[in-house]
């Protein structure tokens, strides 16, 4: 007679890249408020370390000149062939302010970190 269950077969994880993303284990104790406030905390510094890239300006000025065509066209009235030209317009633009504008954020955070102690963030305002 033939075996009639099958074997049990393991998940596949991972990437089609060959990654495998860690994974927090069943069994794990869940962290608490204030270790998540902190490792969030560590992520948004990391992520405000990065230096600017033209990639990124770039990025963001092809969603705001987007967002700029449409509302030219929807709320203005306008043909859409001038809500594009006015879009491409505006992408040429926002590209450099973009940049430099990152590039000033920067360097401001970069000098208060290097003055004194950790640069201060929005909600330490408060």
């Amino acid at each position: 007679m033939a075996q009639t269950k099958r074997k049990r077969r393991r998940k596949h994880s991972g990437t089609q890249a060959g990654t495998v993303a860690r994974q927090r284990s069943s069994t794990a104790r869940p962290q608490t408020k204030a270790e998540q406030r902190e490792a969030s905390s560590r992520r948004r510094a990391e992520r405000l370390d990065q230096p600017p890239s033209w990639r990124g300006a770039a990025t963001r000025a092809g969603i705001a000149a987007a967002i700029f065509a449409v509302v030219v066209v929807l709320l203005f009235g306008q043909p859409p062939l001038n809500g594009l030209a006015l879009a491409g317009v505006m992408f040429a633009i926002y590209i450099p302010m973009s940049y430099f504008t990152d590039r000033f954020i920067y360097n401001r955070r970069q000098r208060r970190k290097e003055a004194g102690g950790e640069a201060r963030s929005p909600r330490s305002e408060r």
